[in-house]
């Protein structure tokens, strides 16, 4: 018989007496975090009092519990938004060479004073916002949007017997 050439860890070989933890003791031994329950934020529950003043503390009490309900199909609001007061402030890292302020995907919101003309090119903007510009004798410049043309529903004709009857169509 040839010699082995690979010879198995003894971790491998799950001794532990048919306890379920491969040699390491007791199963609350083994969960990285002593005996605080797990790692990070568990185990505050049921017997851990101790915890749970420790975490309010730190954050509160909106930490535990539910706040608010969303369904599935709710989806969060990621628009960009930014307002005047910022574009103010930081006005040149915004302009471009033609001197103009270039946010496509930018809301813009009309917080803050504006003291110089601007042009600004987005997506959408505040009325607070184009009359501020305005007033400094700028102007915010946002694209035009196409209207859709709303579809017709045509009646259906079913016969029925000898009359005709007229139904909407349900879609």
């Amino acid at each position: 018989m040839p010699p082995k050439t690979h010879k198995r860890k003894k971790e491998s070989r799950m001794h532990g007496r048919n306890m379920g933890t491969h040699g390491g003791g007791a199963r609350k031994k083994r969960k990285g975090s002593g005996h605080r329950g797990g790692k990070g934020m568990s185990g505050s529950g049921k017997r851990a009092d101790h915890k749970k003043t420790l975490v309010q503390k730190l954050y509160g009490h909106k930490y535990f519990g539910k706040q608010g309900i969303t369904s599935k199909k709710t989806k969060k609001d990621k628009q960009n938004r930014i307002n005047l007061e910022q574009i103010q402030k930081e006005i040149k890292k915004y302009k471009n060479e033609k001197g103009e302020i270039v946010l496509k995907n930018y809301k813009i919101l009309g917080r803050g004073e504006v003291s110089e003309k601007l042009i600004i090119k987005a997506k959408e903007a505040s009325k607070s916002a184009i009359e501020k510009v305005k007033k400094a004798g700028g102007e915010i410049i946002l694209p035009v949007i196409k209207e859709r043309k709303a579809s017709v529903i045509q009646p259906r004709k079913i016969k029925k017997g000898d009359k005709m009857v007229v139904e909407k169509e349900t879609k």
